[in-house]
């Protein structure tokens, strides 16, 4: 855990400064040494870490075996998609980052959903062009062609050690013999949720696998899945069959009845993307996180950039300037997310301006330490302004940019985030690394199973703009860049991330959460590279959210001190204590080389080590 140091407050009454800085240390100490932090677990060897403690043993048994780091991701992510339906599994997608330490190469793949051929850009808007409450959430419509099953195969197929069949053998045993729900919030809350209850009810396959007379399945019983085992064995002898087979009939038999729009076009035309990662600098690492469609790279980089050189360590964990330089930063990039990010094959993404030190610096100039903007005067920079910090000029201050020799490694009202999603993380003993996240968005995705499959369909179609500038299920904001067309991918925040320090691994992280995503694994990369936390302490300590609209910063309940708290609102942050969030994990090597991992206590994940 980090020291906490005293640090002078500023506007506190020259007459209270003695008590309001003594006390400030006390509470904040007190808030970090009784915070219910997660010890990590520590290894020579590989490690794996995922939301949940079988899928993490099938990932470090396929490292016992001989597997590389590839081999335990896929098969963990295989088992993550048995154990936890409500969140991710092969009806949805994600984005992969993997390391490699003997080259030092990052490379990125997009698995991630895309729209079916037949999708258009109003489909979601009534005649009088009003966004349709829940058709973008709920049912056939709302599902985007899944991507997990051709993203597994394909980076298992370029770099994986073991046969396929061997890494999909742990899914098919889970899912055929079942597993005991455990106490995660999500199985529990299930019990009081009528709106996921009614949307499986009203799906027969959904209805048949998730509850028994009409009520969900609770922590401590026996969840078997025999449609989905049949499933993943026929993916296990041919991957192929899920997009151009008897899985791929089935689900484009099932669109046709339900007025869905994915066919076996759709299907047969998916393929993953190979991407080049994006990364820079910050203090001695380099952080490389995922690129468009996904904005969590762009904007977690913009967010590290205008901290800039500012030294939060020696303010103190959750001192107020740092809390407040962060929430300000935090605006700004969700302010240019909702302008300018989109999938790079539809739209020009200017990436390398907004990850640009130049701009951040310029955008660092807004920010008065005394006062929070609100975020109706937080705007997305102009496109004349943007271009300013086009390649050409970035070139004056390369030394936050990946360089170019890595350039080329590519082969309403807001609502809580949802929970759902999933982040697992691989070391494999040769320091190898991935970096997943996957999902099918919402609670059970669109609440829809294919009859005869088990498989959880994705409501990833709400994960574009409806319309501009109209909310979706997380309270983001889009506009042109995000709107809906054929065979485009929606904009996400996922943001798994490796850090490498001279080309060596340094650590990896990622979470779920929707929104939240990217500000989370702000949070823990600054925890251990900042203020040299371990990562049980790193994922465990309370956190901050702000997304600039709706113009309020989320924090845990009892996870700020009152002085902190009343410093904050002195400055305008209008503050929502809610319940806390997220479920990420790390992994981290020591500076004796030991390699140390840790999921979050919100949730019910473990590592694993050799």
């Amino acid at each position: 855990m980090p020291a906490v140091t005293k640090a002078k407050r500023v506007a506190v009454p020259a007459a209270h400064v003695a008590i309001a800085v003594f006390s400030f240390t006390l509470l904040v100490y007190s808030q970090v040494a009784s915070a219910a932090l997660t010890l990590p677990l520590r290894s020579k060897k590989g490690m794996v870490v995922s939301a949940h403690p079988l899928a993490s043993e099938a990932g470090i048994s396929m490292l016992r075996k001989g597997g590389n780091a590839v081999d335990a991701a896929v098969a963990t992510t295989f088992a993550i998609s048995v154990l936890e339906p409500f969140s991710a599994g092969i009806g949805g997608g994600g984005f992969l980052l993997m390391h490699s330490e003997k080259t030092g190469e990052i490379k990125a793949l997009d698995f991630r959903e895309r729209a079916p051929l037949k999708a258009t850009r109003n489909m979601y808007l009534d005649a009088k062009g009003k966004v349709r409450p829940n058709a973008s959430i709920n049912g056939y419509l709302a599902v985007g062609t899944p991507g997990t099953v051709a993203g597994l195969y394909e980076v298992h197929r370029r770099y994986g050690k073991l046969s396929w069949q061997e890494v999909m053998k742990p899914a098919i045993a889970l899912a055929a013999y079942g597993f005991v729900i455990g106490d995660a919030p999500t199985w529990r809350s299930l019990q009081t949720n009528q709106f996921s209850k009614q949307a499986i009810l009203n799906n027969p396959a959904a209805r048949e696998i998730f509850t028994r007379n009409g009520e969900f399945y609770k922590p401590g019983e026996k969840l078997v899945q025999r449609d989905l085992a049949r499933t993943l064995t026929e993916i296990a002898q041919n991957p192929q069959s899920f997009y151009t087979g008897s899985i791929a009939r089935a689900i484009a038999s099932d669109m046709v009845k339900n007025s869905g729009l994915i066919t076996l076009e759709d299907l047969k035309a998916y393929k993953p993307i190979w991407r080049t990662p994006v990364c820079g600098n910050f203090r001695k690492a380099k952080i490389c996180s995922m690129p468009p469609p996904s904005s969590g790279g762009v904007h977690l980089l913009q967010i590290l950039n205008i901290i800039g050189g500012t030294d939060l360590k020696s303010l103190g964990w959750h001192h107020p300037d740092a809390i407040h330089l962060m929430v300000e930063a935090m605006k700004i990039a969700y302010a240019d997310r909702s302008q300018y990010l989109g999938d790079p094959d539809f739209v020009k993404v200017p990436v390398q301006e907004l990850i640009s030190p130049a701009y951040a610096k310029k955008r660092r100039q807004e920010i008065n330490m005394q006062v929070a903007r609100p975020s109706t005067e937080v705007k997305p920079v102009d496109k004349e302004t943007l271009q300013r910090f086009s390649q050409a000029n970035i070139q004056k201050s390369a030394e936050n940019i990946i360089p170019s020799s890595l350039q080329s490694l590519q082969t309403n009202t807001s609502r809580h985030e949802s929970p759902q999603t999933t982040h697992l993380t691989v070391v494999d003993e040769e320091r190898n690394a991935v970096s997943l996240t996957f999902t099918i968005n919402l609670i059970f995705g669109a609440a829809v199973v294919t009859p005869g499959t088990g498989i959880v369909l994705n409501n990833e179609m709400d994960d574009f703009a409806s319309a501009p500038g109209v909310p979706n299920a997380f309270g983001l904001v889009g506009n042109d860049a995000n709107s809906i067309a054929p065979r485009k991918t929606p904009l996400s925040s996922m943001t798994p991330t490796i850090v490498t320090e001279n080309g060596h691994f340094r650590m990896a992280a990622g979470a779920p959460g929707g929104s939240t995503i990217i500000t989370q694994v702000l949070q823990v990369i600054l925890n251990v590279l900042e203020y040299n936390m371990d990562v049980g302490a790193a994922v465990s300590v309370p956190r901050i959210h702000h997304q600039w609209l709706p113009d309020e910063l989320r924090v845990e309940s009892w996870g700020l001190d009152a002085l902190t708290m009343q410093d904050l609102r002195r400055r305008g942050h209008k503050i929502k204590e809610t319940t806390p969030w997220g479920n990420g994990n790390a992994i981290a090597v020591t500076p004796d080389g030991t390699l140390e991992g840790a999921a979050d206590p919100r949730g019910e994940g473990s590592p694993r080590g050799l």
